[in-house]
């Protein structure tokens, strides 16, 4: 495990240091559980009353933070963001695979860049291009003509289809499946006819795509992910789908084929997003939302129903039944008012 001097993190960080420089860390914790040798942050007030508690050695603070005598203050104006880089310094995550197993099974024409690393019955199929210093960990696949960019990491059991491109510093999560196909039939005598999905998926640089998420290929053209997009774990992302940079979508949302996503999106967990609509940048969309219009305003947009006590939920529901009644009662008085 690393250390590093405080003098370091604050370099790093763009912070100043209020006590011994020379003191080392070598990991994060919360306020609560930290302790001698851990470096602690406070992000939100209501924690403020833990600096009189904690065992940390050191805490990340924004200016003007009391700190009780007996912690060295780290000085930032973003302590969240402070944290979040100190604990890349310090993260001890193992990665996916070290060196090239025995097990791996790579197609003489696939390309490999320097230092790739590949776990245990990883298959690199023909015409596949990995970038230097990739490395994908074990049960993972990748198809026919896949490009994956450099320093782009892939845990176990990820399985990216033929002719994808991953860009560069990626992490892309055990369960993905990229390049699957998109949900596209058509009918005749009421039966289902499929339509071959010959389009790609096309991911950008540093794009982290969580758990057991899917993005389809597309039908005729491609379903692209942008830079700098963050996808939680369990989203479906359907063909023809387009995310613009920098936008992040929480777990279990559903992007609908050819919909539109603007930059800087933040879309709430559990969402649904209609299919060939488009949301403009930077939208926040809350969590259970249902969007079924296009969005051409930037802010906060919400839809659903609050959970309530059950006796409540059911009085509103068949209050809710009663809406078209209601309506149309309504508009008769107005007209019968209109004509008295």
């Amino acid at each position: 495990m690393q250390a590093y001097t405080l003098a370091q993190l604050a370099e790093h960080i763009d912070a100043e240091v209020q006590g011994d420089e020379s003191l080392s860390v070598a990991a994060v914790a919360t306020l609560a559980s930290a302790q001698q040798g851990q470096i602690a942050f406070l992000a939100n007030a209501r924690y403020k009353a833990q600096l009189e508690t904690t065992k940390a050695s050191a805490v990340i603070v924004a200016p003007g933070t009391e700190v009780p005598d007996h912690i060295v203050a780290v000085v930032t104006k973003n302590p969240y963001l402070g944290f979040a880089k100190v604990a890349q310094l310090l993260d001890t995550t193992p990665n996916p695979a070290e060196g090239v197993a025995a097990t791996a099974q790579i197609a003489p024409s696939a390309k490999l860049g320097k230092n790739v690393q590949l776990g245990h019955h990883v298959v690199i199929e023909a015409g596949a291009e990995l970038g230097d210093n990739v490395i994908i960990g074990a049960g993972s696949y990748i198809g026919a003509g896949t490009v994956v960019g450099a320093d782009t990491k892939i845990w176990q059991r990820v399985t990216i289809y033929h002719n994808c491109v991953i860009g560069k510093e990626c992490v892309i999560h055990s369960g993905v499946v990229i390049g699957a196909d998109g949900f596209g039939w058509a009918t005749e005598n009421s039966k289902w006819v499929k339509i071959p999905q010959l389009g790609r998926v096309v991911i950008g640089d540093r794009v982290d795509i969580g758990a057991n998420t899917t993005v389809d290929r597309g039908a005729l053209d491609d379903t692209i992910i942008s830079s700098g997009c963050i996808i939680d774990n369990q989203c479906q992302i359907a063909h023809n789908a387009f995310v613009d940079e920098d936008t992040a979508i929480a777990g279990c949302t559903v992007l609908a084929g050819s919909s539109h996503i603007g930059k800087r999106c933040l879309i709430g967990g559990a969402s649904a997003i209609n299919g060939h609509i488009e949301i403009c940048d930077d939208v926040q969309i809350s969590g259970f939302s249902m969007v079924i219009k296009g969005i051409s305003e930037p802010g906060v947009y919400a839809s659903g129903i609050p959970a309530a006590p059950h006796r409540e939920w059911r009085r509103n529901g068949a209050r809710f039944r009663q809406l078209d009644d209601l309506f149309n009662r309504v508009k008769a008085l107005e007209k019968e008012q209109k004509n008295s």
